[in-house]
């Protein structure tokens, strides 16, 4: 496909001004164009520039490509033509108040004021002690019911409020709704003191702070044309898989309790904590905070260190895999997980999902593999996909991918750093 979209090259720095400036007319066209052709939204947002706003999108397929034109303060709604950008213009909506017409979706994201002064778009008013106008989904019959769970529940997670439209035990409608702990955290980013950044990007999500500070590493390290040698990054790479194993755990044993198999969900909570327990050694928390800053890490892997993530994985593989054993052969979590909440591949590719969602449904895509960074260059991720879009899919998927990452541990601390 021909476009006026530049190619960009991930991890390496690129001026503003050779990023194509197209009309919005266009930008709006090829951006539709290339995402129905099966791209990706990476992101799209709004910018002050000089007195002006700015749109930018970046998309990806096989390669990452950027474009923006200037933003105007109404425009012909994206998402009303391709799903995959409808989070996108409601947060610009939100934060600029520039309104996205014909959006089929048009709410409030997270309930603050628009940094430009303009009149709310959702109608809020943030003089008030509650603002939020907000319009929940609705089925009007006499047989449905709504249950509305959170945004205070009992859970780990953080605050969010769910929204079930149910006919008897079958839920017609969920809608999520979150943003109750919004910190406006990029606006922390540009005002706080350089040596303030790294903490702030790692407490931006508890379950990801090794990943979003080498996100905020990695951009530093670009823009400084700085490269972290050999042995950090296959530190941060442990400290990654170690992070994606916490959660895939996690997920499982949430899942286990969901449908009421308490065994594995007991287990995957004492699991959890054990691959905590690998990134407190590693780094002295077990969140990983502290490890990754620009230019490295700041701790090493030492051979006593190295010993003893060995024999503890050692230790916890067998573990891990009689637990999924279990789980995924026990007939009444079969019957609870298998036909459960499908999505069909063509769904997720019109929804642009990604990560283990996408791979449940039959897209292989995993950026370790097709943008690989930090040691992953060096490492061989197979394809991967199940083909169901079940609830048994996204589990299996996360079971799987907790063996794969422990391999990967392993041929790491087992090689030279």
């Amino acid at each position: 496909m021909k476009t006026d979209f530049l190619e960009i090259e991930n991890g390496r720095k690129l001026a503003r001004d050779e990023i194509p400036h197209l009309g919005f007319d266009e930008f709006r066209h090829q951006a539709l164009d290339i995402v129905k052709d099966g791209g990706k939204v990476i992101h799209y947002f709004a910018y002050p520039e000089g007195g002006d706003m700015k749109l930018m999108a970046v998309l990806r397929t096989d390669r990452l490509l950027a474009a923006g034109c200037d933003a105007p303060e109404a425009y012909p709604s994206f998402t009303a033509e391709c799903e995959p950008f409808h989070i996108f213009e409601r947060e610009i909506a939100e934060q600029f108040g520039i309104r996205p017409e014909g959006h089929p979706w048009l709410k409030a994201v997270r309930y603050h004021a628009n940094y430009r002064g303009k009149p709310d778009v959702f109608g809020n008013d943030y003089a008030e002690d509650i603002p939020g106008n907000y319009e929940y989904y609705a089925v009007e019959s006499e047989e449905i019911h709504e249950v509305a769970v959170g945004p205070v529940h009992a859970g780990v997670i953080e605050p969010g409020h769910f929204r079930f439209n149910c006919i008897g035990e079958r839920v017609l409608h969920l809608e999520i709704q979150l943003g109750y702990q919004h910190r406006a955290v990029e606006n922390l980013l540009l005002n706080a003191d350089a040596r303030r950044l790294p903490i702030i990007a790692e407490s931006i999500a508890g379950d990801t702070s090794v990943g979003n500070s080498l996100c905020y590493s990695q951009a530093v390290e670009a823009l400084s044309s700085v490269a972290p040698d050999k042995g950090a990054q296959v530190i941060r790479t442990i400290a990654l898989e170690l992070e994606r194993i916490a959660n895939h755990v996690g997920d499982l044993g949430a899942l286990s309790g969901d449908v009421a198999f308490l065994p594995p969900a007991n287990y995957c909570g004492r699991m959890r904590g054990d691959f905590l327990n690998m990134s407190l050694l590693l780094c002295g928390n077990r969140f990983g905070k502290g490890l990754v800053r620009p230019g490295g890490v700041c701790f090493s892997l030492a051979d006593e260190v190295r010993n003893i993530l060995d024999e503890r994985i050692k230790e916890i593989k067998p573990q891990v895999r009689h637990v999924a054993e279990l789980l995924f052969s026990t007939p009444s979590v079969l019957s609870r997980f298998e036909d459960c909440g499908a999505v069909s591949l063509s769904d997720a590719e019109k929804l642009g999902l990604v990560g283990p969602a996408a791979r449940a449904c039959g897209m292989p895509y995993d950026a370790r593999r097709c943008f690989p960074t930090e040691h992953y260059k060096r490492l061989d991720i197979p394809e991967y996909a199940l083909p169901s879009g079940d609830v048994y899919a996204r589990a299996k998927v996360r079971g799987d991918e907790v063996m794969q990452s422990i391999n990967i541990i392993q041929s790491l601390i087992n090689g030279p750093v």
